[in-house]
């Protein structure tokens, strides 16, 4: 017996979904019958990977690319995200990692990059989709850290703190 988890038809944002965890947790919501928007930055990778979850037959895939880098591009993905699934009700919060190293060896430039995209951009991801999930009465949020959080991770530093950012 298969458990309803009552995604079917939801429309879920998934954050750097062209690979690795953000693909499997796409895959996944798609499985369960949410519509999933995949973003990044490999457009080749987000057709394939959308095809493939589209071939299964149940949640459908959209694709847009987006760089968290971009801190013009937020209305854009939101606007995207609203017109293929119709309105978020799962963001997926999701980002690559920084450079490992000691925090005391980083550079305040590549520091304030990663800031920017890891901690800043998710903030203002959530602050954009939040008024779908709102209107519903029903919205979930998952942002993806990292164990670092609770016990630091020797020589990844930079990811230990900005993980850390986002659960405070």
């Amino acid at each position: 017996m298969e458990m309803d988890l009552g995604l079917s038809g939801k429309g879920a944002l998934v954050l750097s979904s062209s690979r690795g965890l953000g693909l499997g947790i796409a895959q996944a919501l798609a499985e369960e019958g949410a519509n999933v928007l995949l973003t990044g930055r490999n457009a080749q990778a987000l057709a394939a990977n959308a095809a493939a979850i589209n071939a299964r037959g149940k949640g459908t895939a959209h694709t847009h690319v987006f760089d968290l880098n971009d801190a013009g591009a937020v209305p854009g993905l939101v606007a995207a995200a609203r017109a293929a699934l119709g309105r978020i009700d799962i963001l997926v919060n999701n980002t690559g990692g920084p450079p490992p190293g000691r925090m005391a060896d980083v550079d305040p430039a590549l520091l304030a990059t990663h800031f920017d995209s890891m901690v800043l951009r998710l903030a203002e991801i959530t602050q954009a989709v939040l008024p779908d999930m709102r209107e519903a009465g029903w919205g979930r949020i998952i942002t993806v850290g990292s164990s670092g959080v609770l016990q630091p991770i020797p020589n990844l530093g930079l990811s230990n703190a900005l993980r850390s950012a986002l659960v405070g």
